[in-house]
């Protein structure tokens, strides 16, 4: 995607994606209107998010980043507006959804397998079949953990994997992360950040992550979409160019560093209108 591109939507960075080689849009966010007792959220807001990509969301507190993804995922009702996943509506569309507290995602009275699994066993999937998809997918990913064991026996990091693993399981078009490494400490984030890329990698998902943390945003995002205040518009939607895998060279990346110092001043501009 070109950095001088002009979107017919808004800014500087193009947000409709699909005549010019990038990929098509697979979430189609238009007209969105969003109040909370009187406080604007979202008005006639405009966004594409492309297919088979991972976009970050970033910007000022209390902007809506996490509102967003939860209006598009159907947790919280839209007000106005349409959004379409490919054409489809939100009901027949798979969706995941990784939340920030995994120790209240998680069951604790199952195994770390069964939680997995559960979420097959909602849709009704036989338990043999059931079963089999999650050892498929637990052999796909590579994942080195005892699944025996339960929530209170395992690392947070370890926690927020089997959440995540527990909406992947659903071979989801579309996979929503709201902040999902924010309450793990520095270690256990940067072991997650790796386990993330490394899903994504391997299955192709849509992906949109809600982050709080800018070098998190960039790093792992194929695009950071950059939001205003308040009521809130696109104040920006940049490509990240770095190839994967990423690693810590990636984080001293000139191109990374620029894009980085941009998204910066870009936030910086929003915090202070």
């Amino acid at each position: 995607m070109a950095m001088n591109a002009v979107s017919p939507i808004v800014g500087p960075y193009r947000t409709a994606f699909g005549p010019d080689g990038d990929p098509p849009a697979h979430i189609t966010v238009r007209g969105l209107c969003k109040e909370f007792q009187g406080d604007v959220i979202y008005q006639d807001f405009n966004l594409d998010i492309p297919r088979g990509k991972f976009s970050s969301i970033f910007g000022p507190n209390g902007c809506g980043k996490s509102t967003l993804i939860n209006l598009i995922s159907g947790l919280i009702p839209l007000d106005r507006g349409t959004i379409l996943f490919g054409g489809k509506t939100l009901s027949e569309t798979r969706i995941g959804y990784v939340f920030q507290n995994y120790r209240e995602a998680l069951f604790p009275w199952m195994s770390a397998f069964d939680n997995i699994r559960y979420a097959l066993k909602l849709r009704k999937v036989p338990e043999p079949e059931a079963t089999e998809r999650v050892n498929r997918l637990v052999s796909r990913l590579g994942v080195k953990l005892d699944l025996t064991r339960y929530p209170y026996g395992m690392s947070g990091g370890q926690q927020q994997l089997v959440s995540i693993m527990r909406a992947l399981v659903v071979e989801p078009e579309v996979l929503f992360l709201d902040e999902p490494f924010s309450a793990l400490d520095y270690e256990m984030t940067l072991f997650m950040r790796e386990q993330l890329q490394k899903i994504f990698e391997e299955t192709g998902t849509t992906m949109v992550l809600v982050s709080h943390d800018l070098e998190e945003a960039v790093y792992l995002a194929d695009y950071v979409l950059l939001l205003s205040r308040r009521p809130a518009r696109i104040a920006d939607f940049p490509h990240v160019p770095m190839a994967r895998p990423r690693n810590d060279l990636t984080l001293a990346d000139t191109g990374f560093v620029e894009l980085k110092s941009h998204c910066l001043r870009i936030f910086q501009r929003e915090v202070h209108r």
